[in-house]
């Protein structure tokens, strides 16, 4: 068939996939795509066909299937891909979940948890299709497997030409699955590990066919000592097949963050799986641990690098800022308070008074439409519309004024990259900036390491992926507090304008903060002078050594060492001394510190 016949050939199967899992089930009509402005339009492309998860769509790439040549399977291709919406991975949460518990089950290949997924899936979905639907799923993968190998026949490469052992392993799971003879799908000789390998598997898929997301990891174990062996040719030997490894772009999974405690305990090889052995406990140990030697315990959060890596498995592609910005936002989530706000003697309601005229370079919610109809039948902008102006009544309530947030964190090299793993300080700072914003205030946010290296906002804003830009970047230099900054905002403050609060996250390095800055000043001037302007209040937040949080406030301690002098001296001028000994720590504090501070 040609293009044209193709595509009517298509569509015209579209309602019998449908009704291959209902005669209920609704999607939108497929994405046709005829030529490679197309492709690159929805995003296709490696894989004749795909689905997104975010709008549930089904994408077919026309000239890949004829290339493929499965253009007379229509009714089987897109049945396949309605079952990815209907059974597996169905949303893209359960798809985010999934490649979770696959990437504790392949250590060292992590990276590959998006192709063993939508492998997974294939099998959930074809084995139902096949048996359930009467569908010839069989005859496709026939024909993907004689194109895999003409496409080897074509190199000189003789590892190319051999067949993959994880591929054989593959086939033979769908010939145990559908009771057909051996070699039918398999083209390479069968050892006995592939043979008991491939019951296992079989016998999976089908325990778990309404569990999947419990077999998703026992299904990566089975398959990791084969892909440990074709790595190298794994993706070429999969060919068109991949049609959910871009299924997420567009979302974002939520409930990430959070490690879930089946995830760790389904990383198992099918044979310690006693639903799959048939023999329970025979050693008289566990055989479904809750948490592994080296693996975290259910509840625990996981690491910034594994929650991107998770995403780009899924085809989300977001820069390693934006995705920590994701991150730390969802952690802070459930820690928000309204930031705290002072009370005024009355607030003020809007009082309409006259009416002006309403240009057309004004905003447009600014005209006033009836009062323009009364003035003229006929609307003229410019001319006849006119606006309301408003003035303000003193009301009954007492008004409220959000006090600003002024926040540094400490990027040194004694911290951690919060892309890659848990920086607290980041999670704090969250925790207190996305805090500030709920109330109605704005934020100032500053990241700073050495001398010359800091990332600031412009100002005190309301932009909450600029703030977390900030609070999520990365120096990992010497240490050196940018007094300058400090100086710069309060030299010029307001007594008029909002009060603002000063954070401070670090450790020991905050001592820099005191020191004189580029034009001879001294620090502890410039430290006065801020907490004076910002009426806010000042909080130096730092992690420190138990010994040193106890003596604090030890005079004698304080003769004989100069940081816990500093300290000293600091809190009588103003500043609020939090010490803590280690960095999760931060979280309890930026908690207390909203709910504290927050009040009539």
């Amino acid at each position: 068939m040609n293009l044209d016949e193709t595509l009517t050939t298509w569509q015209a199967a579209w309602p019998g996939a449908l009704d291959a899992w209902s005669k209920f089930t609704r999607l939108q009509n497929p994405r046709w795509c005829m030529n490679a402005e197309d492709c690159t339009r929805e995003g296709i492309s490696g894989a004749f066909a795909m689905i997104r998860l975010t709008d549930q769509a089904v994408v077919i790439d026309l000239p890949g299937v004829i290339a493929a040549h499965v253009e007379n399977h229509p009714l089987e291709v897109l049945a396949h891909e309605i079952g990815h919406h209907m059974l597996a991975p169905a949303s893209l949460n359960e798809h985010a979940r999934c490649l979770a518990r696959m990437r504790w089950a392949l250590p060292t290949i992590e990276n590959q948890a998006g192709l063993v997924a939508n492998l997974y899936t294939d099998l959930l979905i074809n084995d139902r299709l096949q048996r359930s639907a009467g569908l010839s799923m069989a005859a496709v993968y026939t024909q993907l497997h004689d194109n895999a190998r003409a496409a080897a026949a074509q190199t000189s490469d003789s590892a190319a030409n051999q067949e993959s052992g994880w591929w054989t392993l593959y086939m033979r799971m769908y010939e145990i699955l559908w009771s057909l003879q051996r070699g039918t799908l398999t083209r390479a000789p069968l050892t006995d590990r592939i043979e008991g390998d491939a019951q296992l598997g079989a016998r999976l898929i089908r325990a778990y066919a309404r569990d999947w997301l419990d077999g998703s990891g026992r299904f990566a174990a089975l398959c990791l000592s084969y892909l440990l062996d074709d790595k190298d040719r794994l993706k070429r030997t999969m060919g068109g097949m991949l049609d959910t490894q871009s299924a997420g772009v567009g979302g974002m999974p939520g409930g990430l963050i959070d490690i879930d405690g089946n995830e760790v305990a389904g990383a198992i090889h099918p044979s310690q799986d006693p639903e799959l052995s048939g023999i329970d406990d025979p050693g008289g140990t566990p055989v479904r641990p809750g948490a592994t030697a080296g693996k975290p315990a259910a509840g625990q959060a996981r690491e910034p690098f594994a929650f991107g890596e998770i995403l780009r498995s899924m085809g989300i592609k977001l820069s390693a800022s934006d995705m920590a910005a994701r991150y730390y936002k969802e952690r802070a989530m459930p820690h928000l308070f309204k930031f705290p706000t002072r009370m005024l003697p009355e607030s003020t309601d809007p009082l309409p008074e006259g009416l002006e005229p309403w240009d057309i370079g004004a905003p447009l919610e600014d005209a006033d439409w009836f009062q323009s109809v009364l003035v003229s039948p006929r609307v003229v902008p410019g001319v006849t519309t006119v606006a309301r102006s408003w003035g303000t009544s003193a009301g009954t309530l007492p008004g409220r004024n959000p006090i600003n947030l002024d926040v540094y964190i400490d990027s040194s090299g004694s911290m951690p990259n919060p892309t890659v793993s848990t920086s607290y300080l980041t999670l704090a700072g969250a925790i207190i900036a996305l805090s500030a914003l709920r109330a109605g205030a704005r934020v100032q946010a500053t990241l700073w390491s050495g001398k010359n290296q800091f990332k600031v906002t412009d100002g005190f804003v309301r932009d909450e992926r600029e703030i977390m830009a900030i609070l999520c970047g990365f120096f990992g230099g010497a240490t050196a507090f940018p007094i300058h900054l400090l100086r710069k905002t309060y030299l010029t403050y307001k007594p008029s304008a909002p009060p603002v609060h000063i954070v401070v996250i670090s450790d020991d390095g905050v001592s820099t903060m005191f020191d004189k800055d580029e034009k001879d000043n001294s620090g502890w001037d410039i430290a006065q002078a801020a907490l004076t302007k910002a009426r806010g209040g000042g909080s130096l937040v730092l992690n420190l050594p138990v010994t040193t949080i106890t003596t604090l406030d030890n005079a004698a301690v304080a003769a004989k060492n100069p940081f816990v002098a500093a300290m000293q001296r600091a809190k009588t001028m103003g500043w609020e001394i939090s010490g803590v000994s280690t960095w999760p720590d931060l979280v309890s504090w930026a908690r207390k510190f909203a709910a504290r501070t927050y009040g009539d």
